[in-house]
């Protein structure tokens, strides 16, 4: 007891009081922001929306039900459009960070690649994207995609340089390739997991997706943790 109230009394012990005071009250302050739940923009096209499938099954859907297995407390919104290019994703792209955004997702290039529009478009369409979330301060995961052999070596040299050059110019994170999941193999063995117009994933086809760009979600989220 006497020991007790000798530390009590000492200067020393009223400093320490005051510095564990003020770290827990740091603490409390800064807890919710960092254990908060944390909403994710997918700004994106058909891919994203889930087109041909029913709700639960689309890309945005499944990702949100992998992250949450994962123990992530987050709110995906689905900004996917179908038919959608990298011009109407950057016309839209203002309105779409509403101040609720935590971090954003973007999932575009695929019908710019199908209507075969010049690769220097789409870099400019997604750089303007890339700039307004810089803007606003929203971390952005850049998902690439790859041009087909049929466009020609040059053709698909340059689209494919597009998304890797710009995620380095701006700093962003970066996942290589939207179907990565479906692992190496011919166009013929992917078959399986694609709709009827061998464009669209399955349900299978974006579970496999969903499964290896989960990781990278992930790593996204931590940016604001």
């Amino acid at each position: 007891m006497k020991f007790s109230r000798i530390v009590k009394d000492s200067p020393s012990y009223g400093v320490a009081s005051v510095l564990g005071k003020a770290l827990a009250l740091i603490l409390c302050l800064s807890s919710p922001a960092m254990a908060g739940q944390v909403t994710i923009l997918a700004l994106g096209d058909s891919l994203t929306q889930g087109y041909g499938l029913p709700r639960q099954d689309g890309l945005v859907p499944q990702l949100q039900a992998w992250l949450e297995a994962e123990g992530e407390d987050v709110t995906l919104i689905n900004g996917g459009v179908s038919g959608d290019t990298t011009a109407g994703g950057a016309r839209r792209v203002e309105w779409s960070l509403t101040p609720d955004v935590d971090v954003m997702i973007v999932i575009l290039g695929g019908n710019d690649l199908l209507r075969g529009i010049d690769p220097a478009i789409t870099r400019r369409n997604l750089d303007e994207i890339l700039q307004v979330a810089a803007t606003k301060e929203v971390p952005v995961l850049l998902v690439g995609l790859r041009a087909h052999d049929n466009y020609g070596p040059a053709y698909k040299a340059e689209f494919d340089a597009l998304y890797p050059d710009l995620a380095k110019a701006h700093a962003v994170q970066f996942f290589p390739y939207f179907f990565e999941g479906l692992g190496p193999g011919s166009p013929e063995s992917f078959l399986p997991y694609f709709q009827r117009d061998a464009i669209h994933p399955n349900a299978d086809g974006v579970r496999l997706i969903v499964r290896a760009l989960g990781p990278a979600v992930q790593d996204l989220i931590q940016t604001i943790r």
